[in-house]
């Protein structure tokens, strides 16, 4: 992937800070409804804003409180180049009713995290004391926020960043003016009006202005989901980890229409003492488990093996049955297209239904050698699917946009085979296939569960035995409301 090259460094110390931070749970307010701490910013400007950076980094942490009562801690954290301020929300803990446990109201976990609603950061240059980033937590995710940029005289530039990829980026925003004295004249304006003093106006803007200033333009769903809209996919995810414990893994192992362990190759019966699925086994038995008691019946395996739609070439096609490059693409789409038959209706069995092939994004922030960079992301690519390092923003988003589904994967990379003859092409290969169950849990904390190879495993684990050469394709199904294997 190429790589756009941008000096990020200045703000590594803020995301350096942010890492490894333990979790607090916390049901969070649309963001309409934060609590306004403009007042707050108001009384800090001249001391810890716009004073010296010596004067400022002698400042001692103290705790500050907003008309609404709500804590926020104030402190200042020293990088290389640069220092931030800190406006650190008090963590809030919540979560909304969910199976047998009750509601819990929202109430102060005593901690400030950095990353809790609200919280809000200045970073500055420790030899200038030039400010050259603000960034907000619209959620209590560290991994989800937005930030401004200085950019012109009456402009700056809005990101929005979730899991390291930019739904939007460098926006140009247009600034007011500056503010009226107590009388009607404006105030003096400086002697030449610069990018910093346009992005000085954002200081003690309260946070609906600044976003109304976007024109529309920033999509705020992404910053606030609806946590009660998933207890489906929480249900869903429940009924199969109470089902998952009588699996075992077998190469090549699925379980055909009579409910019998056979061998996908040659439809053969396994032997019973050793008998399991495979990855793509595995996946049959999730989806016979959702459409089993529509359809009266499993799926048969040889369909599921069967060319889907676009895929390959004249050239590859002598190689197909060679190498069985496309197994775990056509498994996938016939599967999607099975469970999208029968829990929606026929006309979504289609691949324009159920393939993920939209682009919510196009930049990820990447760390490289403690060094920030935006590396280009291309999204959707035909014969391949998506880039692995984009795959967790990708989910989020899809969680977001996509709230009663769940997704079949295929992995896959340009490979050889070890024993291939000389002269062998190099071919792209979907040698592994999973399911991605993205969901928001009862606190509102944005979580995936992955089910593979008749066992579920974590993201992380999932996505470390991958790199930059490897793909995965979606295919997009719905969380039943019922799952019986």
């Amino acid at each position: 992937m190429p790589i756009i090259k941008e000096d990020m460094s200045k703000f590594l110390p803020i995301l350096l800070f942010l890492i490894n931070i333990f979790y607090v749970s916390a049901l969070d307010l649309p963001v309409a409804q934060i609590s306004d701490d403009s007042s707050l910013r108001f009384r800090l400007k001249d001391t810890w804003f716009l004073d010296t950076p010596r004067r400022v980094l002698a400042q001692s942490a103290r705790i500050e409180l907003l008309p609404t009562g709500e804590r926020v801690e104030v402190k200042t954290t020293e990088g290389r180049e640069d220092f931030i301020l800190m406006l650190s929300r008090e963590q809030m803990t919540g979560r909304i009713a969910a199976g047998n446990e009750p509601a819990l109201a929202r109430r102060p976990a005593g901690q400030f995290p950095g990353w809790a609603q609200g919280s809000w950061i200045l970073s500055r240059n420790k030899r200038t004391g030039e400010a050259n980033l603000i960034r907000i937590f619209l959620r209590s995710d560290q991994n989800t926020f937005i930030q401004f940029r200085p950019f012109t005289a009456d402009k700056c530039l809005m990101d929005a960043v979730v899991y390291g990829a930019y739904v939007t980026r460098s926006l140009p925003v247009a600034l007011p003016p500056p503010p009226l004295t107590s009388g009607s004249t404006p105030q003096t304006p400086p002697a030449v009006s610069t990018a910093q003093n346009a992005f000085e106006r954002l200081y003690t803007m309260p946070l609906n202005e600044i976003l109304k200033l976007t024109d529309g333009k920033f999509s705020v769903k992404y910053f606030e989901p609806n946590p009660s809209i998933y207890s489906d996919s929480r249900t869903f995810i429940a009924q199969v980890r109470a089902k998952i414990g009588g699996l075992r893994y077998a190469d090549d192992g699925a379980i055909d229409e009579n409910g019998n362990y056979v061998f996908i190759n040659n439809l053969q019966n396994q032997n019973p003492a050793t008998a399991g699925l495979n990855c793509s086994g595995f996946l049959k038995w999730m989806v016979d488990g959702m459409i089993r008691h529509i359809t009266g019946s499993r799926l048969l395996i040889t369909p599921l093996r069967q060319p889907f739609g676009e895929r390959g070439s004249s050239f590859t096609i002598n190689w197909e049955e060679r190498r069985d490059v496309f197994f775990g693409l056509d498994w996938i789409r016939n599967l999607a297209a099975e469970a999208n038959s029968a829990l929606r209706s026929p006309m979504y069995r289609s691949l324009e239904e159920f393939e993920i092939r939209r682009d919510n994004f196009s930049t990820l922030m990447v760390s490289e050698n403690r060094t920030l960079v935006d590396r280009s992301y291309p999204g959707f690519l035909n014969e391949a699917g998506y880039g692995i390092e984009g795959l967790r923003p990708l989910l989020y988003t899809l969680a977001i946009d996509e709230p009663y589904s769940f997704y079949l994967a295929s992995v896959n990379m340009e490979v050889s085979t070890p024993s291939s003859p000389r002269g062998t092409p190099r071919l792209r290969q979907y040698f592994h296939t999973a399911a991605f169950v993205p969901y928001f849990d009862e606190y509102g904390v944005f979580r995936i569960v992955v089910f593979e190879s008749a066992a579920e495993t974590s993201f992380n684990a999932f996505r470390s035995r991958y790199n930059l050469n490897h793909f995965v394709n979606l295919v997009k199904v719905p969380v039943p409301v019922r799952f019986d294997p």
